[in-house]
């Protein structure tokens, strides 16, 4: 044994006590027992295993999906004065060869390298010869089918329980359900694991969901109102959509870039180095982005389509405020998002038994979109998680939808559906319903039905929000061709028959304001604090560049926070700060507090 955990987690990381679970997770590692933790992003996962690694005698090995992630990791534990490295394809033969010599030789506490290359007979006979500490697994639910970033990759790792029996294992991911939880153990022989549960509750992300209209100007509206200057993501199903709504931001002069896989390798590469080294970029992107990606000060995640699954959406904002600051997970969704996924699910050669669960997240997704009540309430029920009372933290909590009495007009709306055949799409048959003379209407004879023109007393909006609801409760399904056509399903017959009725949520503009509830205060910075706080991150983004490296591997927005608040005016008052170990104190400590001394 090294050190005592407490003692590593305040010399080395700069904090006073672990959170949550964290200390009996490293407990449990650091005596050598296996362990599955789920643990939302941004609640410290990375500790987990980084202490026991700092505890156990010999190298911890961390298996990690992405080389941005290792290469952040590596660089933020060098910062911190651990002797870490990672393997990937972007080192040389030499450099290769360098950091393998200094596994041999006992002189890494960490190596971090992909699933794909721990599992090559070289890498498995150089593990075979050094001792090891720990394997940690990260990004765990990429092993399950069950997963929403299933890697095959990633089902070679059983090998390690038949080739280091003794050596502990720790598997951690920040989104499974207990479906994904229990393919976990199974497939990576965790059974007898201990697991250890997290709330999955980040309560400094307030979370907003909006019809979506104008989307563009809705986004930009958005970034403008709440996040002028700030770092986000926003992502989007499609490489086209991803690339028009870059550009689109561009020219409305908010600094963005595209990342998806139809870029090449380089503009990626670049790309993602600019959006983490640089203040303020937005990253438009494919959920090929962001996996891992360790930026602490990401101030918000916007969706401009519908995620596949509440797993996705979870992971996805929780790459938001992972600093503990206020964060915004804001979503515009309308009807072709439902048909479009659908429709997608419908003709993949998939197996049915696969089609069906996608589906069902679809639905349960949708379930969120369309909710009246608590979203927070119903995206932790989803996780098994129980919240009693409503979070007072999302739109629906700040200003309450109202409901109506929608059973006529859903009647109508399903009547339209199965007198025109079933053929067409919403817009068609909202024209049906108010009565509009076109001339394809009147080609299809629909001027005769008994639904032409009775829904004219509400809106072509109106009449689209019902039957996206009518979608998202099952009552409606998109044909199976995917050109956009509506049929009824089995469910909607009581309602059809008078056996039900229905209340759907009115939609209604909303400006939504955050309350600044849950989590710690927003980067809401005194008027006359302005000039410090500027000059520290001034002094912290000369250090990154002069590195090479992320502003936040220096110091999270958090820490200086801390500083600016606590005013230290001496090296051992400087030490006292969350987030400022030993080695970030040696290196750093004389320049911050000159900083702050020039500012007194």
């Amino acid at each position: 044994m090294n050190a005592n955990p407490r003692d590593i987690l305040q010399h080395v990381f700069g904090y006073d006590a672990f959170r949550g679970p964290q200390e009996a997770i490293v407990n449990a590692v650091v005596e050598g027992r296996d362990a599955l933790v789920l643990m939302p992003t941004g609640g410290g996962k990375s500790l987990c295993y980084q202490v026991p690694a700092l505890v156990r005698p010999g190298t911890a090995i961390v298996i990690s999906p992405l080389i941005a992630l290792m290469q952040d990791q590596v660089a933020s534990l060098v910062q911190s004065g651990v002797r870490a490295a990672y393997l990937s394809s972007t080192l040389d033969f030499q450099q290769t060869q360098a950091i393998e010599s200094q596994l041999l030789d006992g002189r890494l506490d960490l190596l971090y390298v992909a699933p794909e290359r721990l599992v090559t007979a070289r890498m498995l006979d150089q593990l075979s010869r050094v001792k090891i500490a720990l394997f940690a697994i990260d990004e765990a639910h990429c092993v399950s089918h069950w997963g929403h970033d299933f890697r095959s990759d990633y089902l070679g790792l059983s090998v390690l329980r038949e080739q280091f029996p003794h050596v502990p294992r720790i598997a951690l991911t920040a989104t499974a359900d207990p479906r994904t939880r229990a393919d976990i153990a199974q497939r990576l022989g965790l059974e007898d694991a201990e697991t250890f549960i997290s709330s999955f509750d980040r309560p400094n992300i307030f979370y907003r969901i909006v019809p979506k209209q104008k989307s563009l100007d809705q986004l930009e509206a958005f970034i403008r109102r709440e996040h002028p200057g700030d770092a986000g993501i926003v992502y989007c199903l499609s490489r086209n959509k991803v690339d028009k709504t870059a550009v689109s931001l561009n020219e409305r002069g908010i600094r963005a870039l595209p990342y998806h896989a139809g870029l090449s390798g380089a503009v990626r590469e670049e790309n993602q180095t600019r959006f983490l080294r640089e203040e303020g970029v937005i990253m438009v992107a494919t959920i090929a982005f962001g996996m891992g990606i360790n930026k602490p000060n990401v101030r918000f995640v916007a969706h401009l389509d519908l995620p596949k699954s509440i797993e996705a959406y979870y992971q996805e904002t929780g790459r938001a405020g992972r600093d503990g600051l206020a964060a915004n997970a804001w979503m515009a969704y309308g009807l072709a998002d439902v048909i479009k996924l659908k429709s997608m699910l419908d003709q993949s050669d998939a197996a049915d038994t696969f089609k069906r669960e996608e589906k069902r997240k679809v639905d349960t997704m949708l379930a969120l979109c369309e909710t009246t009540s608590c979203r927070r309430q119903l995206l932790l029920a989803h996780f098994g998680e129980h919240m009693a009372e409503p979070c007072g933290h999302c739109d629906n909590c700040v200003e309450p939808v109202p409901g109506w009495e929608a059973t006529e007009p859903a009647r109508l709306a399903l009547s339209a559906v199965y007198r025109t055949g079933s053929r067409y799409g919403v817009e068609y048959l909202v024209e049906v319903l108010r009565g509009e003379k076109t001339e394809r209407i009147a080609g299809n004879g629909h001027e005769a039905l008994a639904v032409f023109g009775r829904g004219t007393d509400l809106t072509d909006k109106e009449w689209r929000s019902v039957f996206r609801q009518l979608l998202a409760r099952g009552f409606l399904q998109p044909d199976s061709e995917g050109y956009g056509a509506l049929r009824l399903d089995d469910s909607c017959r009581p309602l059809l028959r008078g056996e039900e009725t229905l209340m759907l949520r009115r939609e209604q503009a909303r400006t939504v304001t955050p309350r600044k509830t849950g989590g710690k205060p927003a980067l809401d910075i005194p008027h006359e604090d302005r000039i410090l706080w500027e000059a520290l991150r001034a002094k912290r983004r000369q250090l990154a560049q002069e590195q090479g490296v992320p502003p936040y591997v220096i110091f999270h927005d958090s820490t200086l926070m801390a500083i600016l608040s606590a005013r230290p005016r001496s090296l051992k008052e400087m030490g006292h700060v969350a987030g400022i170990g030993d080695s970030k104190l040696d290196r750093y400590g004389e320049a911050f507090l000159d900083v702050v001394n020039e500012y007194a």
